[in-house]
């Protein structure tokens, strides 16, 4: 059979079929042992700091890359916002305060001064 003429071949529905095994064993590993599984200590201190590291991955080039290059301007509302956010946050320590302070110092910057 070939491919584009509306069929599926052989490998493409075995590769689907096995794909769906794995993520089905691995899903109900848990359920499958007869005793309780706990995750060992150096693993649950790891998992306090995924979040921060995950968001840190996507913001912070967010804030000083612009099309792939670092920031070359200090006219740049991100670079700003982020510090009042940042500030705020520490003072506070409220999410939706670091946002609301985030956007505060961005938007007149931005649609303002057209930074």
């Amino acid at each position: 059979m070939k491919l584009g003429d509306g069929s599926t071949d052989f490998w493409t529905l075995a590769i689907i079929v096995g794909l769906a095994c794995v993520t089905v064993l691995t899903r109900c590993f848990f359920f499958i042992l007869d005793r309780p599984w706990g995750l060992p200590d150096w693993a649950h201190r790891a998992l306090h700091y995924a979040p921060v590291a995950a968001l840190s991955a996507v913001v912070i080039p967010e804030i000083v890359m612009t099309q792939g290059h670092l920031v070359a301007t200090w006219q740049d509302a991100r670079l700003y916002a982020a510090v009042a956010g940042a500030a705020w946050f520490f003072w506070r320590r409220g999410v939706l305060g670091t946002m609301v302070v985030g956007m505060a110092v961005y938007l007149p910057l931005h649609l303002g001064l057209g930074w």
